[in-house]
């Protein structure tokens, strides 16, 4: 029941961890016909972008919103071209921009999935009920992808 078709997933969210790398290894050693997609995950990269590529500002507040604005070009391009959206929820940061994710996700029509600690569901119940699936571990977005892509629940 395996599909010839390749899976464009976008990983958004927390940057602090190896969630992504989890996911997209046990892609590969299953052979899932998968390509990934993700933010630019080097922190102070994704904070600078927009003052070193159009220069320097007096304020943090236009400093951000220059990088933002630089990122958007990135995220909303790769994500508009996800057939599915994985956004991970961590515990160091406050992530609205996942959470801004998620919802332009939604808005799109493009089903995703959450991923976060049980401590986060209060939060996120309005992001986690747009959600096709709510997760707790990488291992279930894997399981989950693994199921989509070829009907297997192993």
């Amino acid at each position: 029941m395996t599909t010839d078709r390749e899976f464009t997933i976008y990983l958004s969210g927390e940057i602090h961890s190896d969630w992504r790398d989890r996911i997209m290894r046990g892609a590969c050693d299953a052979g899932l016909p998968l390509r990934f997609d993700a933010p630019v995950t080097d922190h102070s990269r994704s904070d600078d972008c927009g003052v070193v590529l159009l220069g320097d500002e007096g304020s943090a507040f236009w400093k951000d919103r220059k990088g933002a604005g630089v990122n958007a070009i990135r995220t909303r391009t790769l994500l508009g071209r996800a057939d599915v959206v994985v956004v991970r929820f961590g515990e160091k940061y406050r992530q609205w921009n996942a959470a801004f994710d998620a919802g332009f996700a939604a808005a799109l029509g493009k089903p995703y999935i959450t991923v976060h600690d049980e401590s986060l569901d209060h939060a996120l119940k309005e992001v986690d009920a747009g959600a096709c699936a709510v997760a707790r571990e990488p291992e279930q977005v894997l399981g989950i992808l693994r199921y989509v892509v070829n009907g297997e629940l192993s």
